[in-house]
């Protein structure tokens, strides 16, 4: 049964306030909804699945001989944060102990004082559970960044910069916006769900390390494209799934604001994407599958400080101008000579902006109400005459922004100078590929290509002189294939009229019938023995 007052379902009684009560002799979930709980577990679970998301999209974006190297690089970041949020990022981050307003202390460090007292977020949750959903946070974001290194980035010092990235960048703009003490908390910023540390925090960051590690090789940019749209779509479909666990579990339990923050997600993403499609048409003249993506992603982006504070029209407002001002944003990259590679900055950083933008126009009282806590606690925005908002919300995205770029290119700068820690990858990597120079495995096995292709056409070593060793219509695996270029029906080799199953050594070439036949001690005839001298 839910209840009917404003603020959580029972107040916490203040005894052992640093751990929420002895566990070995009360119940630390009488404080709580239990829905509430199984709703934020599920939350951190649908968030967690934007990592791989973020692989595969990224993964298709880049050329297939660095494919597997970022999914790698995404998953792999997502290790690094969870020790570091374990270690001491949630203590840095939300520490209430701490009061000068700039980054938490060491109170909370391994997750001491860290158990059933109500969390800094909101009392509808415990802290335990608090620090394991904005543990996802952090490592959505460290993997958003990670997209800088796309082609020419050497993995082990990006993770390198990956943790110290968390401990001085992340850490001090999550107490900036949310945590007890952080002074843009306090000065009433509306930031719901990470405009600043998610969102400016990895476009600005990304663009610094992508300035630092320099632009790819021109020769290597000629006719570049994504390599698989497919994957594009299937990553970007996992993110729209997890980002409505990102949005809609921001307000920290199974209730209306919740819904609404969901509706809002969904509205400002779909019009963003159809906004940037049309952009995207007016130059080519035909639809693009990437350009639907990307406009998701911006709108997604831009719902995530939004989603929690502005109207349902207000999010279809902000779905149209996202798709716009992201789209033309790509272009920025070519203005300043940064190779963002997978313009982070554009669909993040940008889209992050307009969204704190929207909250300081169109934030409604009655919204942030939904979550049954914030009831007539925070006031709207200048849809209900409260002018103040926008000034401090340009000053919060100025300092975001600000401490994002400068801290993320000195560290990178830094590590940059550290024996056996250099960022990019050599000349001769990058032409090889990120997957063959820093990984032991590859995306798209080439070898099995290269010998299935080698068995079918063997080389000549003369081209002029000497005839193929291997007739034309031998030349394929399969048996109606060559039955087809001898200019045979394929019925002619079966009376009733289907086509029959190649043997085994049809199936896979000429090599492998070669081998087949070695096995069984009979010889192969001249005629049908690839010239391996050639090869």
């Amino acid at each position: 049964m839910s209840y009917a007052w404003v603020g959580p379902p029972t107040p916490f009684n203040g005894t052992n306030a640093a751990l929420g009560g002895d566990s070995s002799v009360e119940n630390l979930n009488q404080w709580f909804q239990a829905g509430d709980q199984a709703y934020i577990i599920v939350a951190s679970a649908m968030v967690l699945l934007m990592i791989p998301g973020l692989g595969f999209l990224y993964s298709g974006l880049a050329r297939r001989k660095s494919a597997l190297s970022m999914i790698w690089a995404c998953m792999a970041s997502s290790s690094v944060i969870t020790f570091q949020w374990y270690f001491w990022g949630y203590s840095l981050a939300f520490s209430e102990y701490a009061t000068n307003g700039f980054i938490g202390d060491l109170r909370k460090f391994g997750l001491q004082n860290t158990l059933g007292a109500p969390s800094p977020g909101s009392p509808l949750i415990p802290d335990l559970l608090y620090a394991f959903y904005q543990m996802q946070f952090c490592a959505v974001t460290a993997a958003i960044i990670m997209g800088a290194v796309a082609e020419r980035g050497r993995l082990i010092p990006a993770l390198v910069f990956i943790f110290c990235w968390a401990t001085i960048v992340y850490c001090p703009l999550a107490m900036w916006a949310w945590g007890a003490n952080g002074w843009g908390f306090t000065w009433g910023v509306m930031d719901y769900a990470g405009g600043g540390p998610v969102e400016i925090g990895s476009g600005l960051s990304a663009l610094a390390y992508s300035w630092v590690l320099g632009r790819r090789q021109e020769k290597m940019m000629l006719n570049f494209r994504p390599h698989n749209v497919s994957l594009i779509t299937l990553g970007t479909v996992l993110l729209w799934f997890g980002w409505l666990g990102f949005n809609g579990g921001s307000s920290f339990g199974a209730n209306l604001r919740a819904v609404m923050a969901c509706w809002n997600t969904n509205l400002t993403a779909m019009f963003a994407a159809i906004t940037w499609t049309l952009l995207d048409w007016r130059l080519a003249r035909k639809w693009s599958m990437v350009g639907w993506c990307s406009g998701t992603i911006s709108g997604l982006v831009a719902a995530t400080p939004a989603s929690g504070y502005i109207t349902p029209w207000a999010s279809v407002v902000l779905g149209i101008t996202t798709g716009v001002v992201a789209n033309f944003s790509t272009k920025i990259k070519y203005w300043i000579k940064i190779d963002d590679a997978m313009d982070v900055f554009a669909e993040h950083g940008v889209a992050g902006i307009v969204g704190l933008l929207f909250n300081a126009v169109f934030a409604a009282d009655y919204i942030t109400g939904l979550d049954g806590v914030n009831t007539g606690a925070l006031p709207g925005g200048w849809i209900q005459h409260n002018w103040k908002f926008m000034y401090i919300q340009i000053a919060y995205i100025v300092a975001c922004s600000a401490w994002a770029f400068c801290i993320s290119a000195l560290l990178a700068f830094i590590i940059n100078f550290i024996p056996g820690l250099k960022l990019r990858a050599s000349e001769e990597a990058e032409l090889l590929g990120m997957d063959d120079d820093q990984l032991g495995e590859f995306a798209y096995d080439y070898v099995e290509v290269r010998r299935d292709y080698l068995a079918w056409t063997p080389a000549k070593a003369d081209p002029e002189d000497r005839p193929h060793q291997i007739p034309q219509g031998e030349r394929h695996g399969i048996q109606s294939h060559s039955e087809m270029l001898e200019g045979k029906e394929p019925s002619e080799s079966s009376s009733d009229g289907h086509r029959p199953m190649p043997h085994a050594g049809d199936r896979h070439g000429v090599a492998f019938e070669k081998a087949e036949r070695e096995k069984a001690g009979e010889g192969v005839p001249e005629d049908r023995m690839p010239d391996t001298k050639a090869q």
